[in-house]
């Protein structure tokens, strides 16, 4: 197994943005009955208080709070909040995004639609870590978690928007791992797969799909990085549906010693000057 100093013990909270609907809500309900306190965060009030009284109904601890999450001010107001009532934040699920309205290419895009996903989808996280990084510093020790997908790192044909912001989302997970780690952060990528939701079950490329991912995949993923099981792959990627724990932590020398699963340059060779 690599080694790689764990950071020092943080709470067992978690602060979920999106997390009243779709992905968001499963990641916040799986994380309340594996025993951690959650703060759910999103811009529809309705949504974060209806689950949230769910998981209290259940025995858990829950907190919600509304804010637009591409607003600096509504989102340090709700990361100080959600720190006060729950004792501080031991990990942050950036969850909250959205995609293009229409499955296009680029010059048929609504430009302003695929600026839109962009700036949701980045500038979102953006706000929110830069809000919690500082209480995870202090107490030398935070995981960060950013949902993100496999558009992120590979080609695609339609959606621009929603695959550039992915992949800016990418790098913000490896500037975070790259500049917090020896200070106790760990950040991973996340790519749920296939989970049916209103937001896919909307899209023309999942139309007639039978083969779903199921949530439970992606909440098992998550937990275990909540619990410090994976932050030997700090920085990286991992695909629900396709990796589950076991595999991870069975592949997890493998991925480091080859510095796969993340974004990088590849060279053409040993005399690349830009290698």
């Amino acid at each position: 197994m690599t080694d790689l100093s764990a950071p020092a013990p943080v709470p067992r909270t978690a602060l979920v943005t999106g997390g009243g609907r779709g992905i968001g809500r499963g990641i916040a309900s799986g994380l309340a009955r594996a025993g951690f306190a959650v703060a759910l965060v999103g811009r529809t009030r309705a949504h974060v208080d209806q689950v949230a009284a769910e998981i209290r109904a259940a025995g858990g601890t829950a907190f919600a709070a509304s804010a637009d999450l591409v607003d600096a001010t509504e989102v340090a107001d709700a990361v100080t909040r959600a720190e006060a009532d729950l004792g501080g934040i031991g990990l942050l699920v950036n969850n909250a995004g959205v995609i293009e309205r229409a499955e296009t290419d680029f010059v048929a895009d609504d430009v302003e639609d695929a600026w839109r996903v962009i700036e949701t989808n980045v500038r979102g996280p953006l706000l929110v870590t830069h809000a919690v990084l500082p209480a995870m510093l202090a107490r030398g020790g935070g995981r960060v978690l950013n949902l993100n997908s496999g558009s992120g790192y590979r080609r695609a044909s339609t959606y621009t928007g929603y695959s550039i912001s992915k992949g800016a989302l990418a790098r913000l997970t490896t500037m975070v791992d790259t500049q917090y780690r020896e200070r106790g952060i760990r950040v991973l990528d996340l790519a749920p797969g296939h989970v049916e939701t209103d937001m896919t079950g909307s899209m023309p490329m999942h139309e007639g799909r039978t083969d779903w991912t199921p949530l439970e995949a992606v909440v098992a993923l998550v937990t275990a990085f909540g619990e410090g099981t994976l932050d030997a792959l700090s920085g990286r990627l991992v695909r629900a549906g396709v990796d589950t724990v076991e595999t991870l932590l069975d592949a997890s020398d493998r991925i480091v010693a080859t510095d796969a699963r993340t974004l990088r340059l590849p060279p053409y060779g040993e005399d690349d000057p830009i290698a």
